[in-house]
């Protein structure tokens, strides 16, 4: 079946994409090692689908929302599948309920609502993870779940991430979603729906570094009733043709 989950023989998971009469096309879901031609892979008659919920509060989790935090696994997690359909515009949840940032220059110059989108942009240094880390840990007591997305980021950095959530008593109330650097071309769109689907539950704000990719552009305009925040990751392979895409695709968004 479409989006039907197969097992490699070395236990490596993949999404059936593209059924033909005599191949599949597949997507590896991790790294792709130790799979070589003339292994066996078995249909597990399972659709993809993700963990959310409450569940996830507190952990950090990899694109397929697998606890890697060694805490050990999920406590009864709710399962959603992958591909829904989103509701449409009368179906949603006007906003009407402010979202205080805890920054004065902002709170003051840019009203910000709970359930719309917000653009984080700029340089490389100039404090965007800072905006949004401390937009977190400002939310404490406010009744918001947050939800930190890290695509392409150092070990170290997200590390430091987590730790300073923990310390300020932030991460009781947030998730972490963490794509590790050598799997996030092949799982970057697995955690965008993710995310999707944690935010169709009720979350309420994002702070994510992404790389500007086609995946991300088409499901941005798919996600729906939660608060993001976005942090453009400054690679160092960043073109100005990148760069005017994502301009582009932005504020198409926001035009819409």
């Amino acid at each position: 079946m479409v989006n039907e989950l197969l097992e490699f023989q070395d236990g490596t998971l993949g999404l059936a994409m593209n059924l033909d009469e005599e191949t599949i096309g597949a997507v590896v879901l991790g790294t792709v090692d130790g799979i070589e031609e003339e292994q066996i892979v078995r249909a597990t008659g399972r659709i993809l689908s993700m963990p959310v919920g409450d569940a996830l509060l507190g952990r950090v989790v990899n694109a397929l929302g697998e606890p890697i935090d060694g805490k050990g696994p999920l406590v009864n997690p709710k399962q959603r599948r992958m591909e829904i359909q989103a509701p449409g515009i009368t179906g949603r949840q006007p906003v009407g309920e402010p979202l205080q940032t805890g920054i004065k220059a902002i709170d003051a110059m840019t009203p910000i609502g709970r359930g719309q989108r917000e653009l984080i942009i700029g340089d490389r240094k100039t404090g965007k993870t800072t905006v949004a880390i401390d937009t977190i840990l400002n939310q404490k007591g406010q009744g918001v779940k947050c939800i930190y997305v890290a695509i392409g980021q150092k070990n170290s950095s997200v590390a430091q991430t987590v730790k300073t959530l923990e310390d300020f008593g932030a991460l009781e109330y947030t998730v972490v979603v963490w794509l590790l650097l050598e799997t996030q071309h092949r799982s970057s769109s697995l955690l965008l729906t993710l995310v999707a689907q944690l935010a169709r539950s009720g979350w309420t704000l994002v702070s994510t570094h992404l790389l500007c990719t086609t995946t991300f552009q088409s499901r941005l305009k798919r996600t729906d009733r939660f608060h993001f925040f976005f942090v453009a990751h400054q690679a160092a392979k960043r073109t100005l043709e990148t760069f005017s895409t994502f301009t582009a695709v932005f504020l198409s968004v926001l035009r819409s």
